[in-house]
């Protein structure tokens, strides 16, 4: 029988295969075989696992109810192949995920990051954080799949950016507006003449000439949010992922102005933002004033035209 790590390692591998990012399971799951060998066991036990997943002990429910779901995964898989391994119920450690409402960013807003970006030292790494915040906005792409285009990806003929490290591995082409076209046009000329010794094939490059890092690119939009004042703001704090959330409600609301069949047009987003079914793209959408008056004032046209 394969001892625990080989079987994570195994198990990580073939999630990979599958498509999942895995961030944390990566240096949970090792974690986790190690704790069972220090305590001397060579199988999941449910009592174990409870013990490790509430730690540290000072941390929020929160966190080890996902330290133990990432356990409970594993030894499902596992039980296949070692039929001793328990699996820890799933209400052991309850905590019901509760979605956060996102910030919509407005075009003001947007335009405010976009200046700001273009402000920050080095002109290069200025023209690639302003293109990128622009690019995210009137797109809604995810941001490692706008750091991970390359220069090929962008059809300049036909208007097309091809996404080729989206979600689960899968391709898919974005149409794009002739304005937006033109705005990663000018970057990419601006681009060449500030690095024409570049080091890689990215279309977003770094100051070095190398691809924008996630956290790099992260980092600079926290402080861009301070800047600007947006993070000034009660409550939760402005997210980069809200740009996602912003493209999608301003989607819908265009619809609902142009006086378009919006329940219809769905499928059409889902697709176009990446997503398998419209179920995954409601989760983007918040009820805003605005669109839950324009939602209401389509359902009373309906009722009136039925009467």
């Amino acid at each position: 029988m394969k001892s625990l790590a080989v079987a994570a390692k195994e198990y990580l591998a073939l999630r990979r295969g599958l498509g999942f990012k895995l961030r944390r399971e990566t240096w949970l799951l090792p974690d986790f075989v190690s704790y069972l060998r220090a305590h001397g066991s060579s199988v999941i036990t449910t009592e174990l696992a409870l013990s490790w997943a509430q730690q540290p002990r000072d941390a929020t429910p929160r966190w080890w109810a996902s330290r133990l779901g990432c356990i409970r995964q594993f030894a499902k898989h596992h039980r296949a192949f070692d039929p001793r391994t328990e699996v820890p119920p799933p209400d052991l450690l309850p905590y019901p995920h509760r979605r956060q409402t996102p910030h919509l960013y407005s075009c003001g807003q947007i335009a405010a990051l976009m200046h700001a970006a273009g402000e920050l030292p080095f002109p290069l790494r200025a023209a690639s954080y302003s293109t990128l915040i622009g690019l995210l906005a009137v797109t809604g792409m995810r941001v490692g799949e706008a750091l991970a285009l390359d220069n090929d990806d962008i059809d300049w003929r036909r208007s097309l950016i091809t996404v080729r490290h989206a979600k689960f591995q899968k391709t898919r082409q974005i149409p794009l507006h002739s304005s937006t076209l033109a705005a990663l046009r000018s970057y990419a000329a601006r681009r060449d003449r500030l690095r024409p010794d570049r080091r890689s094939a990215s279309f977003f490059l770094s100051q070095t000439g190398a691809r924008v890092l996630h956290q790099n690119f992260h980092h600079v939009f926290l402080r861009l949010l301070r800047l600007t004042g947006i993070a000034d703001r009660p409550g939760r704090r402005p997210h980069l992922h809200d740009l996602r959330h912003s493209f999608a409600v301003k989607k819908l609301l265009d619809w609902y102005r142009a006086g378009l069949d919006v329940e219809r047009r769905l499928p059409s987003l889902s697709t176009y933002l990446g997503h398998v079914s419209p179920t995954t793209t409601y989760w983007y959408l918040t009820g805003t004033p605005e669109l839950l008056a324009l939602a209401c004032e389509r359902a009373e046209c309906a009722w009136k035209v039925r009467s």
